[in-house]
């Protein structure tokens, strides 16, 4: 179980000295999992749940999130541990039939995993993008180096528009699939594509090694 010191620790300041000290005894008060504070994500291009924690997690207070980063706002006012537990968007068991236990529309939350936390991610809307190139690099970052037997990435396909389509399946293509990790806290996997321009959604799998545990995550980018 992590101790409040350790949370405070995630707090990075941007703002006063006052704002910051608020926010890191805030999230004293919301109840983190021992499990969810020690699992990981995609930092790079940001997960939905990354980079909500990343730009707000120490000014959540402010209300200019609501204009100015909408999707993460309703991710907040849905299940504000979207964001606190960004790294714990995962689900157990699935054995590799990973369409079996999440459903067309549910790709973003893992098919609704951990008793709902996560819903929001699936909402269709304007999520903030990363730039990347056709070439690029997902980065991944693992708290508790549990290794991984293999990750899977995927790009939706051309034509695909994720501010106004749910995610399917059938939108995604895969483009990278890796072998097995041994145990790190950060792992990369190099991509390549072609003939993709404009918004699309990156959606990386990972399946840990410690146990059938797999993470889905959806990552909103732009190429250039």
């Amino acid at each position: 179980m992590s101790t409040c010191h350790d949370r405070i620790k995630l707090a990075r300041p941007r703002v006063t000295l006052t704002l910051s000290l608020l926010t890191a005894a805030l999230l004293c008060l919301i109840p983190w999992s021992g499990t969810a504070v020690a699992h990981g994500s995609v930092i790079d291009p940001a997960s939905r749940n990354y980079g909500c924690w990343d730009r707000w997690g120490d000014d959540f207070q402010n209300p200019d999130m609501a204009q100015e980063d909408p999707m993460c706002w309703q991710a907040w006012q849905d299940n504000p541990n979207a964001m606190w537990n960004w790294n714990g968007l995962y689900r157990n068991g699935s054995a590799g039939d990973f369409q079996a236990h999440v459903p067309d529309g549910q790709l973003c939350s893992g098919g609704r995993t951990e008793g709902g936390r996560y819903n929001s991610l699936d909402t269709v809307g304007a999520w903030q993008t990363t730039d990347i190139g056709s070439d690029f690099t997902v980065k991944l970052y693992d708290q508790a180096s549990h290794g991984a037997d293999y990750f899977l990435v995927y790009v939706t396909r051309q034509g695909f528009d994720p501010t106004t389509q749910p995610l399917t399946w059938n939108d995604l293509q895969l483009v990278a699939r890796t072998g097995e990790y041994g145990p790190s806290q950060n792992y990369s996997i190099d991509v390549s594509t072609s003939g993709l321009t404009g918004r699309h959604v990156v959606y990386t799998i990972w399946q840990a090694s410690h146990m059938d545990q797999t993470y889905f995550l959806c990552s909103d980018v732009n190429f250039r």
